[in-house]
């Protein structure tokens, strides 16, 4: 297990930063006036180990702290000084599975960071065709800066597991999908075989995290999504989350938990989000139900989904009009603010953490509250209307 990871995590609101040329600090100490000059940065080494378990050294460059919106962050406190005060989301001891990270810029990569900063050990899941520039891209050190924790340490992700969430065991992948070079040289990445790794490597797991989605005609409309787009859209989208759980659920701890993530087009109409991507958003939302049902019964296993907000990830521009869902969202949504990874994180680490243990089968918005609304109050029809807006 990851024993340099031992911090509990507290939510706390970081105020707006302004970029600086010192080296970045912790976010702990940024946000309670702590002196950089007080910091021990004799933390600031980690290591990250891929594929071939090759420890990744990497020293920790200066860098300069960005500006940076209003946002809730994840704050740790050491393990080895007294309990944090309040209810802290402590997941020492706890290793988490992470299906559907490839880049630093995403959900899954944020949940990633969430729960290092609470303590637990990751593993993630890579699409095997990212699989040689991610892991790369850890080597060279490019994603340095996003994997700084509160603490100011760096997050470690112990392997990078090779998947395929599309295929549940090797029989059943198509041979011009084996003979594809952007396969060549990864083995064992069906879900049942990434499972039986996972088990060789560590014996179990606590978390699961389903943190996939694609539509291959998602840019369609639904009366012209053709049956076998559809079908690929509810295949990469939900089915993958059954059979991930299906295949881990033997080597999960009791009382463990998973969370997906879904979106508001499967219970509203979103034109655009096409492909068959609304359906499968709303599949997996009502297997979630089901599945809480049973992995409750079968082995005390929480199952959640979170419905999260639009992000400017790399994976969201592939629908094409993310810019403006996040401009309509600020406009339109209760908190008028352009929504954070880590936000839904912070929210993902309380989910799998013991302070959630009565939830289970639930959708737990973290929309800046857009799902509550009813009209888009930026309509020219309201124009008379004297409609609060946000203070700045």
């Amino acid at each position: 297990m990851a024993a340099t990871a031992t911090s509990t995590l507290q939510i706390a609101t970081a105020r707006s930063c302004m970029s600086s040329p010192r080296k970045l600090v912790k976010a702990g100490a940024a946000v309670l006036g702590t002196s950089s000059k007080q910091l021990s940065w004799s933390k600031l080494a980690s290591s990250s180990s891929v594929s071939s378990v090759q420890p990744l050294q990497r020293s920790f460059m200066k860098s300069s702290v960005r500006s940076c919106k209003v946002a809730t962050k994840a704050m740790a406190e050491s393990g080895d000084t007294k309990p944090a005060p309040g209810l802290p989301i402590d997941l020492r001891g706890k290793r988490a599975f992470i299906a559907g990270v490839a880049d630093d810029n995403g959900y899954g990569w944020a949940i990633a960071k969430s729960l290092a900063a609470a303590g637990a050990e990751i593993l993630v899941g890579t699409w095997v065709p990212a699989l040689n520039i991610f892991e790369s891209s850890l080597r060279r050190g490019k994603f340095d800066e996003s994997r700084v924790l509160p603490d100011g340490s760096l997050m470690e992700i112990t392997k990078v597991y090779p998947l395929d969430a599309v295929y549940d065991k090797m029989e059943d992948v198509p041979e011009d999908v084996k003979t594809n070079k952007r396969y060549a040289g990864s083995t064992n990445w069906t879900v049942q075989e990434v499972a039986e790794s996972v088990k060789q490597d560590f014996g179990s797991i606590d978390i699961l995290v389903h943190s996939l989605a694609n539509g291959p005609e998602v840019t369609k409309p639904l009366l012209e999504t053709s049956r076998n787009g559809y079908l690929a859209a509810l295949s990469a989208s939900s089915y993958s989350y059954i059979s991930l759980l299906k295949h881990f659920l033997p080597i999960m701890n009791q009382g463990g938990s998973s969370i997906s993530l879904t979106y508001i087009a499967s219970e509203r109409i979103i034109p655009g989000y096409g492909g068959g991507m609304s359906s499968a958003k709303a599949a997996l939302e009502s297997d979630t139900r089901v599945l809480a049902f049973e992995a409750g019964r079968r082995r005390k296993i929480r199952v959640n989904t979170i419905s999260a907000g639009p992000l400017r990830s790399r994976a969201a521009k592939a629908i094409g009009f993310i810019d403006t869902m996040i401009d309509y969202s600020s406009a339109n949504a209760p908190l008028q603010k352009e929504l954070s990874a880590d936000e839904v994180g912070n929210a993902a680490a309380f989910l799998v953490s013991p302070l959630a243990s009565a939830i289970t089968g639930a959708v737990i918005y973290v929309d800046n509250g857009l799902n509550a609304m009813g009209v888009g109050v930026d309509s020219p029809i309201f124009k008379d209307l004297d409609i609060p807006k946000a203070e700045h």
